[in-house]
This record gives C-alpha cells, structure tokens and sequence, in this order.
C-alpha cells in the first residue's frame, strides 16, 4: 500500500486541503492519504488553536472521501515533531511506502522544521503547489540542500517507491484557501 502523509494543525480544515489531498492520491498514484492532526505545531502560536478533538472531529466531517484517514495518533505516541512521527511510523509500518505530502508554502520554512533532513532520508516528499510560492519554493534552502534528490514530475506516480531522498514538486490547479485567513474571517 502506498499511504501519502499529510500533517498539520487543520485549523480549521478546509477544501484546499481536500484538493491537496487529492492531487496526491491522483498525481502520486496513493491508495490512501493519512490526515495528521497535530496536537500542536512547535513554530505556530497555539493562542489561536482550537482543542485537538474539535479540529479531529472537524476534519473528519469534511473528509467524506473514503481514501482520507483522519487522524490525531500523534498526541497519543507523544510526538511533537514530524521527524520522530515519521520514524515511528517506518518502524512500525515497514510494509508501507510512505510519502510525506506538504504544501510549497512549507517547503519555504522547512529547513527550520526540527531535523528537516531526517525527514528526506525517512520518507519520499511531495510538494504541492501553491499560489505565490511556484518560482519561490523550489529555490527554498531545504529544495536546494536536497537538489539532486528531486525527481521529475513526470515520475510522480512512482515516488512512493523511490528509496528517500527523494521528492518532486506538483504543479497544477493550486487553492487559495488557508486556515489562517478562514480564522480571520
């Protein structure tokens, strides 16, 4: 199985993070998207964040599709950064091929997630499109530390079999939503 992993706050989930969702099952050829709701994420201010249950509860009324898992098992294991959830899904899953699955917004913060390169070497990375970040994100810092692991978009589909590093950037139909101004409003 070919399961995408897709971490966040999902404060509050959305459309957009349906569309990602199923940009990657199409694009990536994934037989399952795991939706991880995190308990909270370390360079966020947790001010402005609803209770781990409600955002759960929430997602899960929102992903109707039946390829979508939502999740909040981090706060159950204890993790409070990507690396260790990832490890401890490649440890306890070792059938699996992961992929992790980020928006090109993250890419351009990425290199100050907490070990990003553990990160690369523990899983495939695909990188969705966003506006305002399709010139900008490829040139991140964490892009070009890790360039010469980046595989076509046109081998997308084979990404979840592909030994790590390696990651591609998706373009395509990109959603303007974002938790952030959905909480303004």
């Amino acid at each position: 199985m070919r399961i995408g992993l897709y971490g966040g706050s999902f404060n509050p989930a959305h459309a957009g993070h349906l569309h990602v969702s199923r940009t990657a099952l199409r694009r990536l050829r994934l037989d399952r998207v795991w939706w991880l709701v995190t308990p909270g994420n370390p360079l966020k201010d947790h001010g402005v964040l609803a209770p781990l249950d409600e955002r759960v509860a929430q997602a899960r009324a929102l992903a109707t599709d039946p390829r979508v898992a939502v999740t909040g098992f981090e706060a159950e294991i204890g993790s409070r950064y990507t690396a260790d959830t990832l490890r401890w899904l490649v440890r306890r899953r070792p059938a699996l091929h992961f992929v992790w699955i980020m928006g090109a917004d993250s890419l351009g913060t990425f290199h100050r997630w907490r070990r990003f390169d553990e990160i690369l070497t523990l899983m495939p990375v695909a990188v969705i499109d966003r506006p305002g970040y399709t010139l900008t994100a490829p040139a991140a810092r964490a892009a070009q530390a890790f360039a010469s692991a980046r595989i076509p978009e046109a081998a997308a589909p084979t990404l979840a079999i592909h030994p790590p590093p390696a990651w591609t950037f998706l373009h395509g139909p990109r959603s303007t939503l974002s938790s952030t101004a959905l909480r303004t409003r």
